[in-house]
């Protein structure tokens, strides 16, 4: 840690902050704008992707009712719920959105680098070294949630929502309304892949241990159960789609706590 960060005062730590915080903003928007330029390509592939029959997740589907042996029976056939925009504003705001959380989603691992820069100098020498990479791994986990919300959840809760019989009301959806449920489900995701990040942090600070993380074990899957409820629609399928991978990070986080608890035991026997 240099003198100079030792040195500086309370506002002065703000105004650091406060311009992190300005060149973090400044990356979401300029790379907002590229997703603003080039809109055709973000709507067309990316946003209303799984509303197109040849979408990767429904193909692979496809092939997985094939070697299942069910024939067609998982095989998306048709797509007939149809979006449409109510008020003069709406395909503007949500051209606007998308290129926001397209800005953040993209900038994320600049964002946590800059929010790390400012906290990193007030860790001693062996704590900086102990996380060394993790901004790396937080941005991994980051964007594999993401690409999981995005491939997994929302095609199913698209499939399940759009299509919903209910009597004969036909399924038009509002534009706004399909992109918060876009977003919604890719962001929830991409956070809750956090948890071992979390984990490894708190278990640092002494706050969890893997015996409280086995402890709770049953609660965690209970709370999973919950999460995946919220962020999905009511069907098993999709549920138990988020609910899996969250088991298994919990589970990974269990060994990561155990892992900075052993060697928190070993540094203290060597200065003991």
């Amino acid at each position: 840690m240099s003198e100079d960060k030792n040195d500086m005062s309370f506002l002065e730590h703000l105004e650091e902050l406060r311009f992190r915080l300005m060149r973090s903003v400044i990356a979401i928007f300029v790379i907002a704008i590229v997703f603003f330029i080039f809109k055709d390509f973000v709507f067309d592939e990316i946003i209303f992707g799984p509303r197109q029959l040849d979408f990767p997740s429904f193909r692979a589907w496809c092939k997985l009712s094939d070697l299942l042996g069910l024939g067609e029976r998982l095989c998306v056939k048709s797509i007939d719920y149809k979006i449409i925009n109510t008020t003069m504003l709406g395909k503007f705001t949500a051209h606007i959105m998308v290129s926001l959380i397209g800005g953040f989603i993209t900038a994320f691992p600049y964002v946590f680098w800059e929010f790390w820069r400012f906290i990193k100098p007030g860790l001693r020498q062996t704590e900086s070294s102990a996380v060394r990479g993790v901004v790396f791994y937080t941005a991994l986990l980051f964007f594999s949630g993401v690409l999981f919300g995005y491939y997994g959840i929302v095609p199913l809760s698209l499939q399940f929502l759009g299509n919903y019989k209910l009597a004969d009301v036909e399924s038009t959806i509002t534009i706004m309304s399909y992109m918060k449920l876009v977003a919604s489900i890719t962001l929830a995701t991409g956070i809750i892949f956090q948890l071992p990040i979390a984990v490894y942090f708190l278990s640092k600070a002494g706050i969890v241990t893997p015996e409280l993380l086995k402890k709770f074990r049953r609660h965690a899957l209970v709370a999973v159960l919950v999460l995946s409820a919220i962020i999905t629609p009511p069907d098993l399928t999709s549920q138990i789609l988020v609910a899996m991978p969250v088991l298994v990070l919990y589970e990974l986080s269990i060994v990561i706590s155990r892992r900075v608890w052993k060697k928190a035991r070993e540094r203290d026997q060597e200065f003991a």
